[in-house]
Parts: C-alpha cells; structure tokens; sequence
C-alpha cells in the first residue's frame, strides 16, 4: 500500500510538473518565435522597420532637464542674465537652468574654475565641483570641495545669484 502510495505521489508530481512546464513554455516560444521573427527579418511592416533602426541618434538625445540647484526662478534668471552677458549663453531668461544655461556655466567654469568636463549641459559631479570651488573663493561656500551639491553650496550660490542681479 506504502509503495503504491508513494508511486501515486510521485506521478502526480512529475504530471504538476511536466503541466506547469508547457504552460510556460507555451508563452516563452510565443514570445521566443516573435523575436526570432523580428531578428531573421521575416516580420514585415514597422516590426522589421523598429528592429533595424535605432531609437534616436546619439546626436539627437540631449538632457532636457531643468536643474536650479536650489535657486528660485527669480535668482536663476539672475545667473542667466551674468551668463548672457559674460558667457555666450543664447537665452531665453526664463529662469530655468536647463542646458543651455549649464554650457555657458560650464564654460566659465573651464576658463576660471578648473571645469575638466566637457560643455555638454549636464550639471553633474565635475561641473559642481569646480562650482563648488568657485563658490568657496568668491561666495563664502563652508562645506567640502567634492562635488557634491547640499545646502551650504545652495546658500553660497543664492548669493551668486543676488550680486548677478545687477546684469539684469
């Protein structure tokens, strides 16, 4: 009884198992046909079109991000205005720092500050630590020159911002 017992047990086990194993089979070949469908080319229409073409260029993907880095809409037009009138940024005074704002940041900050980067718009750990050092120079900045952004760098930077308002 034991040993039947035990075999009924185990082809039930096995059945569960070998069933559960069609059934996500059944969806991994579905989806696994499709890509090969796509890869071999034998999809046709915007399938094949949307595998063989890249999503964008790498010319056409630029950060669109705002980053104020703590200032207002007000303070960062300020910055903005400085930035037109000393560094080839081409507007709009909006008061956002998007890239545009950040090129021309990133261009004195190359001239003055010891910027290595590229001027690429991107507002990251190399572009704030020679903001950081500009800040600390001119704007009584306290905290450590390490490229990274916190409170006293934004205080220091509203500061920056209020003598830039005399470009306005």
């Amino acid at each position: 009884m034991r040993t039947l017992t035990g075999t009924l047990v185990s082809a039930t086990a096995v059945a569960g198992i070998l069933v559960g194993s069609l059934t996500g089979a059944s969806s991994s070949f579905a989806a696994t046909g499709a890509a090969t469908e796509v890869a071999t080319g034998a999809a046709t229409g915007a399938a094949t079109e949307a595998a063989t073409k890249p999503a964008a260029s790498a010319q056409a993907v630029s950060p669109l991000a705002v980053d104020n880095h703590g200032l207002s809409t007000p303070e960062a037009r300020n910055v903005q205005c400085w930035l037109m009138d000393n560094w080839g940024y081409p507007g709009p005074l909006n008061g956002q720092l998007g890239t545009e704002s950040w090129k021309a940041i990133q261009r004195f900050l190359q001239a003055d500050w010891g910027y290595p980067g590229p001027i690429n718009g991107v507002p990251e750990f190399s572009t704030d630590r020679a903001l950081l050092t500009f800040l600390t120079a001119e704007y009584g900045y306290p905290g450590p020159i390490d490229g990274v952004w916190g409170p006293g760098a934004t205080v220091a930077f509203k500061r920056f911002a209020a003598w830039c308002a005399g470009a306005c």
